[in-house]
C-alpha cells in the first residue's frame, strides 16, 4: 500500500469514522469502547484530526480507532476505512480478466478492459435479487446505469457498476461485494476514478428541472427509480476537492443555464448532515428534504412506497 493511500485514510474525519464505528459523538466528545465508561471521556481534536481517552489512555488516529475498536490489526483497519468511505486502493486487481488488451487514447488499459462488460450487461440470480427484489429498483434504471454482475475464482457474486464522465467516457468501476455482511464490500479496478456518479444524466436535464444529489450509488437508483434526475456523492464523508469544483460549475453553468435546481435529502444520520452542509457551502441554492420520521436514507424510504 503506498504512502498517498494511507494518508488518505488517516485524512478521513476522525469523528466521522467514529460515528461508522457507531460511537455517538456530541461535542467533540463521546464514552469510550475501551473501558466501562459512564461519563463521555474519549475526546476528539478535529485540528489533529485524533482521539484520546483522558481515562484510559487510549489515543491515535482514524487507523489506530478502528485497530482498537474492531479488533484488527494494520491492514485489515485499512481495508475497512477503504470499504467504509469509498476510497479506491489501488493494490487490488480484478483476476477474471489476464488477456491484456490494447491501449485506447484517453482511457487507462485496465479500464479498457471493461468496456465490453458494460456493453451487454448480464444480471446473475444474485444481482437481480439485490437490484429488484431488495432494492425494487425499475428495470429501466438498471438498464441505463448498465449495471452488470460477474463471480471471482471463490463464486463470489459482484455487482459491477460504472462510472462515466458527463461525455460518455468510463472513468471508473465499482465492484460490490453481493454477500450480505461479506468483506471486502467494495473493490475498485486500477485506475478507477469514482468521483460523482450518474453525470450522464445532466444532458438530459430540461429547463427548471430539479436535481437531486444523493449519498452512494444505491440511493442514487431509487431517486431515478421514483422519477427524478439524481447523481450521488461516494459517501458522506468523502467529499474531495475535485468533486466540489465539478460541482461549482455545474452550479453555475448547466443549472444556471436550465434555471433549475440542486435538491438533496440527505441521510438521517450525523455524516449526512454533515455531508450536506458541506455541500450547501459549494451550492448555496442547494435545498434541503427531510425524510419522513423512521426512515434513515432515501432508499429505505422508496422501497417503503414500492
Amino acid at each position: 500500500m503506498e504512502k498517498y493511500e494511507l494518508q488518505k485514510l488517516r485524512d478521513l474525519p476522525i469523528e466521522g469514522v467514529a460515528e461508522r464505528l457507531g460511537l455517538r459523538v456530541a461535542r467533540h466528545k463521546c464514552l469510550c469502547p475501551f473501558h466501562d465508561d459512564s461519563h463521555p471521556s474519549l475526546s476528539f481534536k478535529v485540528s489533529k484530526n485524533t482521539y484520546r481517552c483522558f481515562v484510559c489512555g487510549a489515543s491515535g488516529g482514524t487507523i489506530d480507532l478502528v485497530m482498537r475498536h474492531l479488533h484488527m490489526d494494520f491492514k485489515a483497519a485499512c481495508h475497512w476505512l477503504a470499504n467504509e468511505h469509498n476510497i479506491i486502493l489501488d493494490e487490488w486487481k480484478q483476476q477474471e480478466v489476464t488477456t491484456p488488451l490494447p491501449h485506447r487514447e484517453g482511457l487507462g488499459v485496465s479500464l479498457h478492459r471493461y468496456e465490453r462488460f458494460f456493453e451487454h450487461p448480464f444480471l446473475n440470480d444474485e444481482a437481480r435479487r439485490f437490484l429488484f427484489e431488495e432494492r425494487r429498483l425499475d428495470e429501466r434504471v438498471v438498464r441505463w446505469c448498465r449495471l452488470t454482475s460477474w463471480r471471482d475464482k471463490q463464486g463470489v457474486p459482484w455487482l459491477q457498476i460504472p462510472y462515466y464522465n458527463r461525455e460518455g467516457k468510463l472513468v471508473g468501476v465499482q465492484n460490490r461485494n453481493l454477500v450480505r455482511g461479506a468483506l471486502p464490500r467494495f473493490r475498485f479496478p486500477r485506475g478507477s476514478e469514482c468521483g460523482i456518479y450518474n453525470l450522464p444524466v445532466l444532458n438530459m436535464l430540461r429547463p427548471g428541472e430539479q436535481l437531486f444529489i444523493t449519498e452512494g450509488c444505491s440511493d442514487c437508483w431509487a431517486m431515478l427509480s421514483a422519477g427524478h434526475k439524481a447523481i450521488a456523492i461516494p459517501s458522506a464523508t468523502l467529499l474531495t476537492q475535485k468533486d466540489k469544483e465539478l460541482l461549482r460549475s455545474l452550479s453555475s453553468s448547466l443549472l444556471g443555464r436550465t434555471g433549475g435546481g440542486f435538491h438533496m435529502f440527505p441521510d438521517r444520520d450525523a455524516p449526512g448532515e454533515r455531508l450536506f452542509l458541506q455541500l450547501k457551502e459549494v451550492l448555496p441554492n442547494l435545498q434541503h428534504h427531510q425524510l419522513p420520521p423512521g426512515y434513515k436514507d432515501f432508499g429505505e424510504y422508496y422501497r417503503s412506497l414500492h
